[in-house]
C-alpha cells in the first residue's frame, strides 16, 4: 500500500480529507492542458533553517542573495509558504512523500542514537522518486537526506537513481563532514570522503549530476538539499570579511550567519548558470524553499513573524519560497495562496504528468502557478513536533491553523493558545478564554489529527532504549 488512511476519522477530519481531495480533483481538471507537452525536468531545492526575512527579496536589508532573489524575479513568489514542521526531518518527510509527517513515521527528528530519535519512515511511504521513476524519470538526490542512516531508509532504498550526499542530521563541521565522529557521506551506497566546505562540495555535485543528464533524453528530478545556514555557523572566513568590511557596524554573530547565507546564494547562483549552460533551463521547473524558520539564537531574521526554528509559532512554520517554469509561470508574479511543503509531492506529478496516490494530504498548487483560476482549498493545516530532552520529555508540540485562527501548544507543559492571524499576524493577544466556542472546535480538530498520526509507529521497530541521555542538538 501506499500512504494508507485510517477508517476512523472524527467527522470534522472526514470533512478535511473530503475538501483536500475535491480540490485536488479540480486542480487536475485546470491543467489538463499540458497532457500534450513533454514532460519537463523538475529541480527541488531546499535550504537548511533559512528564516522568512532572510533574503533580499524578503526585506532584509544586511544581507546580499542576487542570485535567489533573481531565481525569485523569475517567477512567482510565496507569501504564504508554510513547512510542514519547524524541524527538519518531519518536513523533508512531507516533501518526499506528499503527506502530513506523523503519518509517514516521522514526527520529529531522525538522529544517530535511539535515546534522541524520534521517528523512523514507515516502509510503506511512497516516497517521489518512486512515482517519477515509473514515469520515466531519472532520480537523484544531493546533499542532506536525514531520513534514515541505514538500510531500508537511505534514497537508494526508497527509490533513487542517484545519492550523492549526506545520510545525517547536521555536520558538527563543515570541512569534516562528520557527525559523532561518523562519516555520513556516501555516493549511492559507497562511503566517501570529500574535500571543502559542505555548501561548495554539494554544488559542485549538483553541477555534475545536471551535465550528466544533459544530453540524455530522460527528463530528471534532482532534489538538492543543502546544510546551510544550519549551525554550526560556518562560512569561509573570507566571506565573513567581505560582510565586515562592507558593514563596519555588524556583530559578529550575524556577520557569520550572513556570510553562511550569501556564500550559499552563491553556489545556488553556480548551480542555475550551470543549468542554463546545459541547455535545460526552458523544459526546468525549478521550486526553492526551506525546511522551517531560522535559528533566531544564532541572529537569524524571521521577519514580521514571531519566534523561529523549533517553535509553532508562525516564525518556526513560515518560510520563504519561489517556482521557476520559464513560458510557463509569469516572471515577478505572487500568491497569497497558503501551501505547505507536502504539496510540493503532487505539484511535480502533475507536471510531470505521472498520477498521485490520492490518499496523500497535499494538494497540488500548479494550476496557480500557470497563472489558471484554482479555488483556494478550505482545508485544515496541522503541524506536529515530537522531541526529547527535558523541556519535551518524548511529548509533542502543535498547532492547527483553520482559516484565520490558530491553535497551539508550544511546549508539552504549557495551556493552548488561541490566536486570530488575520487581525494578530505576530501573535501577541491570546484568546483561549475570550473566544470558547472557536477554542472548543479548533480543540476538536487538534484531537482528530493527533489520533490519526498516532496509528504510525515512530521508532525503529528493534530499537531498544536503555538509558536516557541528553537530547542531540538537530
Amino acid at each position: 500500500m501506499q500512504n494508507r488512511r485510517p477508517k476512523a476519522l472524527s467527522f470534522l477530519a472526514k470533512i478535511s480529507v473530503i475538501l483536500g481531495g475535491f480540490a485536488l480533483f479540480w486542480s487536475g481538471l485546470s491543467t489538463s492542458s499540458l497532457s500534450a507537452e513533454s514532460p519537463p525536468n523538475l529541480v527541488v531545492i531546499l535550504v537548511d533553517d533559512l528564516g522568512f526575512g532572510d533574503l533580499s527579496s524578503y526585506g532584509a536589508e544586511d544581507l546580499l542573495t542576487p542570485e535567489i532573489d533573481l531565481l525569485v524575479s523569475r517567477g512567482m513568489k510565496f507569501e504564504n509558504f508554510y513547512a510542514n514542521c519547524c524541524v527538519c526531518s518531519p518536513t523533508r518527510a512531507s516533501l518526499l512523500t506528499g503527506c502530513y509527517p506523523e503519518r509517514v513515521g516521522v514526527p520529529g527528528v531522525i538522529r544517530t542514537h535511539p535515546e534522541s530519535n524520534w521517528g523512523y519512515l514507515a516502509k510503506d511511504a511512497t516516497l517521489i522518486a518512486q512515482p517519477l521513476g515509473k514515469a520515466g524519470y531519472h532520480t537523484g538526490i544531493v546533499g542532506k537526506w536525514h531520513l534514515g542512516l541505514e538500510a531500508p531508509n537511505r534514497p537508494n532504498d526508497r527509490g533513487f537513481d542517484h545519492f550523492h550526499g549526506f545520510l545525517g542530521d547536521m555536520m558538527d563541521d563543515y570541512y569534516d563532514h562528520l557527525r559523532f565522529g561518523n562519516n555520513y557521506m556516501r555516493l549511492n551506497e559507497e562511503v566517501i570522503e570529500p574535500e571543502g566546505h559542505a555548501t561548495e562540495v554539494f554544488t559542485d555535485w549538483a553541477c555534475e549530476y545536471v551535465k550528466s543528464r544533459a544530453d540524455q533524453p530522460q527528463p530528471f528530478f534532482l532534489y538538492l538539499a543543502y546544510n546551510a545556514p544550519h549551525t554550526p555557523i560556518q562560512p569561509p572566513e573570507d566571506w565573513v570579511q567581505k560582510v565586515k568590511q562592507r558593514q563596519p557596524e555588524i556583530d559578529d554573530q550575524r556577520a557569520s550567519l550572513v556570510a553562511l547565507i550569501e556564500h550559499m546564494d552563491a553556489g545556488i547562483g553556480r548551480f542555475l548558470d550551470t543549468l542554463k549552460k546545459a541547455g535545460l533551463e526552458e523544459n526546468t521547473m525549478v521550486i526553492f524553499t526551506s525546511d522551517n524558520g531560522g535559528q533566531v539564537n544564532v541572529g537569524a531574521n524571521n521577519g514580521p513573524w514571531r519566534s523561529g526554528k523549533g517553535s509553532m509559532y508562525e516564525g518556526g512554520v513560515r518560510v520563504p519560497g519561489c517556482a521557476v517554469w520559464p513560458g510557463k509561470i509569469e516572471a515577478g508574479s505572487t500568491t497569497d495562496r497558503s501551501v505547505l511543503t507536502m504539496d510540493i509531492y503532487p505539484t511535480l506529478l502533475e507536471a510531470a504528468q505521472a498520477p498521485a496516490d490520492p490518499e496523500i494530504d497535499g494538494v497540488s498548487f500548479l494550476p496557480t502557478l500557470l497563472g489558471k483560476e484554482q479555488p483556494k482549498p478550505e482545508r485544515t493545516l496541522y503541524f506536529i513536533r515530537r522531541e526529547g530532552g527535558g523541556k519535551f520529555l518524548g511529548k509533542t508540540i502543535d498547532a492547527v491553523i483553520q482559516g484565520e485562527w490558530k491553535i497551539l501548544q508550544n511546549t508539552p507543559f504549557s495551556p493552548l493558545e488561541l490566536y486570530n492571524l488575520k487581525r494578530d499576524p505576530q501573535e501577541e493577544n491570546d484568546l483561549m478564554e475570550k473566544a470558547p466556542k472557536i477554542a472548543r472546535e479548533m480543540g476538536q480538530l487538534f484531537q482528530a489529527h493527533v489520533q490519526r498520526g498516532g496509528l504510525i509507529p515512530w521508532q525503529k521497530p528493534e530499537a531498544a532504549v536503555e538509558e536516557i541521555t541528553a537530547v542531540e542538538e538537530e
